[in-house]
């Protein structure tokens, strides 16, 4: 597929997504009015939901360190200095305090270096504007400080800080490192809202889960002990938790662990949900059981949590921990669609 050379009276700016998962990512910059002609994204299964909801993209699904830009960006019909936005959030397990037993092992992870892929990009598009997203815990890293200084070898002006999605219209608690990079002048980030969406707003009138006309929704919970049944069937309804009830009621392996307390706890109505993770589906990973019905979350009600729109459309035949990894590790587009705009206001100066 070759695009035709795009000419700066496009009324649309441009972007390529990097690792671009199921396309959390593109649909934020979408939403703010780019126009997202390229990704990359190595995931069989992601790009499968990629490529439903993303159709006209052009999606090399492949290992990136395996794409050579010059040749992508020929493919695109772009030239040096043309593309308005590189975008892209670098797979973050190799930065996770969980996943490196509170920083015990980092930098062992070969994914730690997949960030300098933004930077390769970036020395070949020689983009206007760039955005990446990450974990917190990468700010700290030497390998994101190294690529700091070369973006602004490169003549970036950077923006970094970590941010709360849920200051950004985002019904969840999500602290993520973003950062913005602009060639001709520095990118603020996006205002903070006075309001917090709840959970209520998200999912509060969705219909009855495994009665509805979505097979998202629809996906059945696996088959619990009776014991476990009873212990979810009485914890409080809107924001309780296992720890609400007597010490006799608890499960043994929860009373010898002095950490993950929110497990087996419920979302509050009128308050934001946690983290959406790839063990949304499952009350033993956190507090995903629903404010007021005896279950986990549904994936469909993970998806509206991490801002995906009803209709946006996930291959049921997948399984439901293949779409609870794609929807735990996605980008919620509302927090990536207003710092979005912050770029595009720059890039009509």
């Amino acid at each position: 597929m070759t695009m035709q050379s795009y000419s700066k009276r496009r009324r649309k700016p441009i972007a390529i997504d990097l690792f671009s998962g199921c396309g959390g990512l593109t649909l934020g910059l979408r939403q703010a009015g780019f126009r997202v002609v390229g990704a990359v994204e190595a995931d069989a299964t992601a790009a499968k939901t990629y490529r439903l909801n993303h159709p006209s993209v052009l999606l090399k699904e492949m290992d990136i360190r395996k794409l050579s830009p010059l040749s992508f960006k020929r493919e695109l019909g772009l030239r040096k200095g043309e593309l308005d936005l590189l975008a892209g959030c670098p797979p973050c397990q190799g930065f996770s305090a969980l996943r490196t037993l509170n920083g015990a092992a980092q930098g062992r992870d070969e994914r730690n270096r997949l960030i300098y892929e933004m930077l390769r990009y970036a020395e070949a598009f020689a983009p206007k504007a760039i955005m990446m997203e990450n974990v917190p815990g990468l700010m700290a890293r030497n390998t994101f400080r190294r690529m700091c200084r070369k973006l602004e070898r490169l003549g970036y002006k950077l923006t970094v800080g970590i941010k709360d999605a849920a200051r950004y219209g985002v019904p969840q608690r999500r602290r993520r490192l973003i950062l913005l990079a602009g060639r001709e002048a520095e990118i603020a980030f996006a205002t903070e809202s006075r309001r917090i969406r709840t959970v209520k707003t998200a999912i509060g009138r969705m219909p009855p889960a495994g009665a509805s006309k979505d097979a998202l929704h629809n996906l059945p919970e696996r088959k619990r002990s009776p014991r476990v049944t009873r212990l979810i069937r009485d914890i409080p309804k809107n924001g309780g938790s296992r720890t609400d009830l007597p010490r006799r009621r608890q499960l043994s392996c929860h009373l010898k662990s002095g950490g993950f307390s929110d497990v087996y706890g419920r979302m509050a109505w009128n308050d934001v949900a946690p983290t959406i993770t790839s063990g949304c589906f499952n009350p033993s990973k956190g507090r995903f059981l629903h404010p007021l019905f005896d279950r986990a979350i549904t994936m469909r009600e993970a998806a509206r949590l991490q801002t995906f729109p009803q209709s946006y459309r996930f291959d049921i035949r997948a399984g439901k921990q293949a779409i609870a990894l794609m929807i735990g590790n996605a980008l919620p587009p509302e927090f990536i669609r207003r710092h979005a705009l912050s770029v595009r206001r720059v890039l009509s100066l």
